[in-house]
């Protein structure tokens, strides 16, 4: 387990390699697979989800094109403090697990059927989990 801590000027130190790293940094170890925790300096207190959200947060604001919608974004925001929040949660966690785990057998199908179909599979996918997303939806608010 690599061991960062955040300092009060916001720098990151991984102790392991005993040197100062940025969050290009801690985005490779998530990319690479590697266990690791980022905490405060001073307190010990886990920092590691408010450091993913600053990356992910970036990310949405870089050049590149963004993986989250402003529909989706609206939608998750209406689940927080909803009494459906942890289902989501759960849902949300196992529909990428299973999305990584079955992009790979999409891959290895439609390479040996057509390399240029790969999209009728991903299709049925995103329509299933749409369909999922429908039925959970939370209640609007009634004034």
């Amino acid at each position: 387990m690599i061991i960062i801590k955040r300092y009060p000027n916001r720098r990151l130190y991984d102790t392991t390699k005993s040197h100062y790293v940025n969050l290009d940094y801690i985005r490779e170890l998530v990319i690479s697979s590697q266990e690791f925790k980022i905490v405060d300096s001073k307190t010990d207190e886990d920092k590691t989800r408010s450091i993913l959200i600053q990356i992910i947060s970036e990310e949405e604001t870089s050049e590149r094109q963004s993986l989250l919608t402003n529909t989706l974004l609206k939608r998750l925001i209406c689940f927080y403090g909803n009494d459906k929040q942890d289902y989501l949660q759960q849902f949300l966690e196992q529909s990428l697990s299973a999305f990584v785990e079955h992009q790979d057998d999409i891959l290895k199908l439609s390479n040996g059927i057509n390399k240029n179909t790969p999209f009728g599979l991903f299709n049925s996918m995103v329509e299933q989990n749409m369909n999922m997303w429908n039925k959970f939806k939370p209640p609007s608010d009634k004034k």
